[in-house]
């Protein structure tokens, strides 16, 4: 898909909002991928945002773009993604296979995937590289579950504890009440930077406009239901609700807002190994979401403050990774925040960069609820 709908699509997952008072409104049944587009022979009986997302783990497995296996004509035409061509039944022939082999082999747990054998490659490679085997030593990929606590690190407890009185401690969190803050988002492609607003309301409440040429593009998290609203011309579903791992990931990203109950957040909480950021030694703790899915948090070693969160969703083809990096933490009424967000998933990466953020502010109801058509 486009790039900016592409975009929107991880930024709906990082950035999205919740309501967590007055009347709960009824869960929305998402739509299933082939109630909206046509020609979905496979991955049917998955949400639409699960379907886009695995679109993602196709590009990322195999190194490519959306015109690999779609025709040239797609492009500006959301009909045309439907045509048929040799790369797609292919692309289906994988899928299938992919499934067999876990549903033989691994009692139906998600082991093989795309990724497993592409690696980045539109062809699995089949032949074993001398220069991999006797060169320089790749850097080693951890796995995304901490299976067991790491021996010698500080406790979950001790890491969290350490986060919150570097931000500023309880008692000043929990006096924050909301927040509306101003600034530019960047997606990864034109590099134009457009006008965003965020707000969010405790304890979980959270929305992010931001402002393209050809109109607005919103998501929101209304305490069940989650949606991203953006132009046909940059999504082929107006109105995109979220469900699985998605949903959950909103839900996670909302309570974050406001981090005084950060541990109430997620369960099992587990340290892992020391890791090292861009030079900066940081301490890993990981913790598991409502819907069971991991998310990984790496602070600061000497400031605790977050610098990255790593979350996952999903989906028919594979477990897809989401990650946020923090940085330009400012004071804000006594608490420290950050005012650059990087986010980063399969296939793009966009910044937000807020200029004015002020908490404690009176937000209208109305900012939190479903975009319009």
């Amino acid at each position: 898909m486009r790039a900016l709908g592409a975009a929107i699509v991880s930024l709906a997952v990082v950035r999205v909002v919740a309501v967590a008072s007055g009347q709960t409104p009824p869960a929305e049944r998402p739509p299933m991928a082939e109630a909206l587009f046509t020609n979905v022979q496979v991955l049917k009986g998955i949400p639409v945002n699960q379907f886009m997302e695995s679109m993602g783990i196709f590009t990322a497995s195999l190194g490519v773009g959306c015109d690999y296996c779609h025709v040239a004509e797609a492009g500006g035409n959301w009909a045309r993604y439907a045509d048929d061509n040799a790369k797609k039944r292919m692309a289906r022939r994988m899928v299938l296979m992919a499934a067999a082999i876990n549903r033989d082999n691994f009692n139906g747990r998600q082991v093989v995937t795309c990724y497993t054998c592409h690696r980045g490659g539109n062809r699995p490679k089949v032949t074993a590289s001398l220069a991999a085997l006797y060169g320089a030593s790749p850097p080693e990929e951890t796995d995304d579950v901490i299976a067991s606590p790491a021996p010698g690190a500080p406790s979950a407890g001790q890491i969290l504890d350490k986060y919150i009185n570097a931000i500023g401690g309880a008692d000043r969190l929990t006096r924050i009440t909301s927040i509306a803050a101003k600034g530019t988002y960047e997606a990864y492609t034109d590099r134009v930077k457009h006008p965003v607003e965020i707000f969010a309301k405790a304890p979980g409440q959270r929305a992010t406009i931001v402002h393209a040429p050809d109109g607005n593009i919103t998501t929101i998290f209304d305490g069940r239901n989650a949606w991203i609203g953006a132009p046909l011309n940059e999504r082929p579903v107006p109105v995109l609700a979220l469900a699985g791992g998605d949903l959950d990931a909103a839900r996670l990203e909302a309570a974050l807002a406001f981090p005084a109950r950060i541990r109430q957040t997620l369960s099992a909480w587990r340290p892992g190994l020391p890791a090292t950021i861009e030079d900066r030694d940081v301490q890993v703790v990981q913790g598991t979401t409502a819907g069971r899915l991991p998310a990984t948090f790496y602070f600061d070693a000497q400031s605790g403050l977050l610098v990255r969160l790593v979350r996952y969703a999903d989906s028919a083809v594979g477990r897809i990774p989401m990650q946020t990096d923090f940085a330009d933490y400012r004071d804000v009424s006594g608490v420290k925040m950050p005012f650059r967000w990087t986010a980063t998933w399969l296939d793009g990466r966009s910044t937000i960069q807020l200029s004015d953020l002020q908490v404690s502010v009176p937000i209208a109801p109305a900012r939190f609820a479903k975009p319009a058509r």
